[in-house]
This record gives C-alpha cells, structure tokens and sequence, in this order.
C-alpha cells in the first residue's frame, strides 16, 4: 500500500501563553500544501520484526525512533498487526516547520486503518495520532484549519487559496523548536487570528504574524533576509512556518514569477492541497 503524506505551512502563529504542564498554549492556521512525502508498506507474514527503510533526504537518528515506527508499534499493540517492511521516500525537508515527520506518522495509521480495516474513525485516529506530536492529529482531516491550545484542539475554517501559487525557501539552517520557545514572550493578541484570516490576503502582510519572527530573525538575519527577498519580488504575504527555519511567499497565478535562487536552500514552487 501507498500514500503519498503532505507537508503544510502555518498561516499567522500566535504564542498565547505558558502552560502549567511547561508547554504553551498557541492559535495557528494549519494549511496542507502538496509538497509530499511517499511511504509504502507491505506484510512479511514469515518475518520476526518490522522492518523500516528510507531514500530521498537523509533522516539521521535510529530508525526505531521515527514517528512511522512508533505510529506502527502503537496501533500493532492494540490491533495484533503482523510484520510490515515499510519505506519512506523522504521529500519534505525536515526542522523546517512544515510537518513532514508528523505527516508521515499520522499518513501511516491512516493506512494501517484502510489496509487492515481497523474501522477507527477520524477522531479515533486523532487521539493516537496525538500521543505521536501535536502536528500529527491535523494530518487525518488534512484541510485548512484554526488550530489552538497546544495546536491540537481544531475548528475548521472556509478558506480559498486557489489563486495563489506557493514558493517554498527551506534555508541550510536547523532551528531548534525547543530553542524557539526559549526565546518567544507569549501575549494575548488583540483580534483572534481566525478572525483575522478573513481579511483580504493583500492586507495580510500588515495583521498576520508568526510570534516566532521576533526570537528567531535576531539569531538567524539570514531566515528575515530570505522573508524580505520575498516580497521584493512580488510576493502578496510571506512568513516563516512554525518554528521554521522555512519560509513561504503566497504570489497571485497571474504573477510572472522571476527566477529565483537562493545559495545552498531547498526551494519548492507548487499549490495548496484543495
């Protein structure tokens, strides 16, 4: 079986407050775009353990580590599931602020629910997808969504970005999520960002933030430089994504985009997943 797991970049990042449990309360827009991933499993019904490959983009660490694994091992727990060798192509840059890890875990019990017809619904899925991250329950619905407390509470939200193409900027610079919240002072904004997002895209440049700009701009110019060449060549909103260390500029399909390199980054030109 395979699928084919999403990336999504966040529209607007409020960090609200500190919790009690150390992590903080956030109001983000979660939106899919099709830069993807491609995972595939099949059943070893002789073989002793799961076995997990990968191409594409090299994931450092242990492989029983990564999130596909551990999505695997919790729904083989409650489901006696047999053996799989499973196979990531790995094509969403990783500590980007786009999802891909989180993707590909919630992807992967998504199909292990079709395959072996678990019959889980989707807030079933939800709830083990979030024992994996708080990214990874977004991934089961995949549609543009207000995402609040820890970013894993949801309302969806109407929102039309089908006359916008995407430029995707993932610069050769790591930034440490936990590093990011170090250095982030949480506020109350004084208009909600799901309110916000209703505005026309034009005035979004003006009203939409992501709180992680301030902290992170300061240690990496070159990530804000990147955000400014952005705009300098015609995007209508740009903003890095979560944490980031990408960036993303929302430029009009008419727009004659001009060439663009950016020394040593991984740059994507594609569209919003409708």
């Amino acid at each position: 079986m395979i699928s084919f797991p999403n990336a999504k970049i966040n529209l607007g990042l409020n960090i609200v407050e500190k919790r009690n449990d150390g992590f903080h309360n956030i109001e983000t827009i979660f939106c899919p775009i099709d830069l993807t991933d491609s995972l595939e499993f099949i059943v070893l019904p002789n073989a002793t353990n799961t076995k997990f490959s990968q191409s594409g983009m090299l994931i450092d660490g242990n492989p029983e580590d990564n999130l596909i694994m551990k999505a695997y091992r919790m729904i083989a727990n409650d489901f006696k599931l047999p053996n799989l060798h499973i196979h990531l192509q790995k094509n969403i840059p990783f500590g980007a602020g786009l999802g891909g890890g989180s993707s590909d875990a919630a992807f992967m019990i998504m199909m292990l629910n079709d395959y072996f017809d678990l019959k889980l619904n989707e807030n079933q899925m939800e709830k083990y997808a979030e024992n994996l991250g708080s990214d990874c329950p977004f991934f089961i619905k995949n549609k543009p969504t207000f995402a609040y407390e820890k970013g894993t509470k949801f309302k969806p939200i109407n929102l039309d970005l089908s006359d916008f193409n995407i430029v995707l900027i993932k610069p050769n610079i790591h930034v440490s999520t936990k590093e990011a919240y170090n250095n982030c002072q949480p506020h109350y904004p004084e208009i909600r960002l799901e309110e916000l997002i209703n505005q026309n895209v034009s005035n979004w440049k003006n009203n939409i933030k992501n709180d992680f700009e301030l902290s992170i701009f300061k240690f990496y110019p070159e990530i804000k430089r990147i955000k400014e060449q952005l705009y300098e060549i015609g995007a209508t909103y740009a903003s890095m994504s979560g944490s980031g260390s990408s960036v993303f500029g929302l430029f009009k399909k008419d727009f004659n985009l001009p060439q663009i390199a950016f020394d040593n980054a991984f740059v994507w030109k594609g569209n919003f997943k409708l």
